[in-house]
């Protein structure tokens, strides 16, 4: 199973020997690192350890696959080298970032759910607030009442703590009636 995070790496250049300049004529220009960067090519580190593959980029980032995480890096974050694209770190380093990546971001989000914050569906609307959390459940206060939830089911959203449920299937859930 992967973990997919995605984790922005700035600056993850790798340093390339100056080279002399010469009065020799003009070589073609060598494609530029980002152009490299393709779906499905195999991404390396500086020594040319494999890293892992490139799953998908859409022109600014590109989601690295190690086996283990994915992770999104931005393309100024790659170099080159005769056997492809590169990194300025290895497969162990780059999975050590998102580790800690997922680990902040899990922290940064549990620390929103607290007593009076509200909570929105998945259609943008707000369904309630937030009464209780424990370990495993979060009390969500409704016009229609209390329900209790599991924690899992919350996630960070564009206006806050968000669940996957629109106000209509909350409310089903909550009588007893099948979900619209």
């Amino acid at each position: 199973m992967f973990n997919k995070v995605y984790l922005l790496i700035a600056g993850a250049m790798v340093a390339a020997p100056a080279l002399a300049q010469t009065n020799a004529p003009a070589a073609a220009p060598a494609a530029s690192a980002s152009t490299a960067v393709k779906a499905g090519a195999t991404v390396y580190d500086a020594q040319g350890g494999v890293v892992g593959t490139i799953a998908s980029t859409d022109g600014t980032n590109a989601v690295v696959d190690t086996g283990s995480v994915k992770a999104a890096i931005a393309l100024s974050s790659f170099g080159s080298s005769p056997k492809g694209p590169t990194l300025g770190m290895t497969k162990a380093e780059l999975e050590a970032a998102a580790g800690q990546q997922a680990q902040t971001s899990s922290e940064d989000f549990k620390a929103k759910l607290v007593p009076g914050a509200p909570v929105y569906g998945s259609a943008g609307t707000e369904l309630g607030t937030i009464k209780a959390v424990d370990s495993q459940f979060v009390t969500l206060t409704t016009p229609k009442g209390d329900a209790r939830l599991p924690i899992t089911g919350f996630g960070p959203g564009t206006k806050g703590v968000t669940i996957g449920l629109t106000a209509e299937q909350l409310a089903a859930a909550m009588s007893g009636a099948p979900k619209p």
